[in-house]
């Protein structure tokens, strides 16, 4: 039998707690995830001078306080800024240091976040994948951006790549995007140029046609983004595996 490839529930940006004073994307995240037996989902930004950092926001405020984008800022303000309401007082890492943090202990699934413009999108996509040529562990990458999917594969980067997807509907969701652009990214009709190896799918759109038709061919879907038992069990009905937060849901 083949083993799947998400064994275990995804802890989203780790196993983060905000009230304890574990942030999310943190060390002390990422350490919590590994210690409840969970594989980890995070998000990976580009600094100012072109380094890969683990952080979700396009600005900095609600992490940092600090007003502005993260892409304005340089890697060495950002590492040695604190997350807000962090207890061991974490600040974002580096890419290159959130792998030696990991160093293969569980299933990574990274998300490359949308850049600016397509030279952001290539500087990205290079430096992850240059990064991950010596790690040694299991890793998938996954974004929203087909480009993305794409350019890490042309960087080299040979392991799993996923698509992450959601219905598309709200438009001003997708403001950026034109209705064109909104039914091809619905119906996953990017194949032929991302050829992914699994999906990420929004909770409340598992039963798109494409999303069925895709699991019903084998490409593993994973659900976010969970955030209790009830969910869990319900989500399972239509994808492998969930990307949670906020409960603990059970590990098999």
């Amino acid at each position: 039998m083949t083993e799947p490839l998400f064994p275990n529930p995804i802890a989203h940006r780790g196993l983060h707690d905000r009230a304890k004073g574990v942030i999310e994307n943190s060390a002390s995240a990422f350490e919590a995830a590994i210690v409840g037996g969970y594989a980890i989902e995070c998000d990976i930004q580009l600094s100012s001078d072109g380094v890969p950092v683990v952080f979700h926001d396009d600005v900095t405020e609600r992490l940092l306080g600090k007003p502005g984008a993260i892409a304005d800022r340089a890697v060495s303000d950002i590492t040695s800024s604190r997350l807000l309401d962090s207890a061991a007082g974490d600040c974002p890492q580096r890419f290159t240091d959130f792998l030696a943090q990991i160093a293969g202990r569980t299933l990574l699934q990274i998300e490359l976040k949308h850049q600016r413009d397509t030279t952001g999108t290539q500087l990205l996509a290079r430096s992850v994948a240059e990064a991950l040529k010596t790690y040694e562990g299991p890793v998938t990458i996954e974004s929203f951006d087909p480009h993305l999917l794409t350019a890490v594969r042309q960087f080299g980067f040979a392991g799993r790549r996923g698509i992450i997807t959601y219905d598309y509907a709200d438009e001003s969701e997708s403001s950026t995007l034109t209705a064109e652009q909104r039914y091809t990214l619905r119906h996953l009709l990017h194949w032929h140029e991302t050829q992914f190896d699994f999906i990420s799918c929004a909770k409340d759109a598992l039963n798109l046609p494409a999303i069925v038709f895709w699991r019903a061919l084998g490409k593993p879907v994973t659900a976010w983004t969970i955030r209790s038992q009830a969910e869990a069990d319900a989500a399972f009905a239509l994808s492998d595996q969930v990307v949670f937060e906020g409960f603990a849901p059970k590990v098999a």
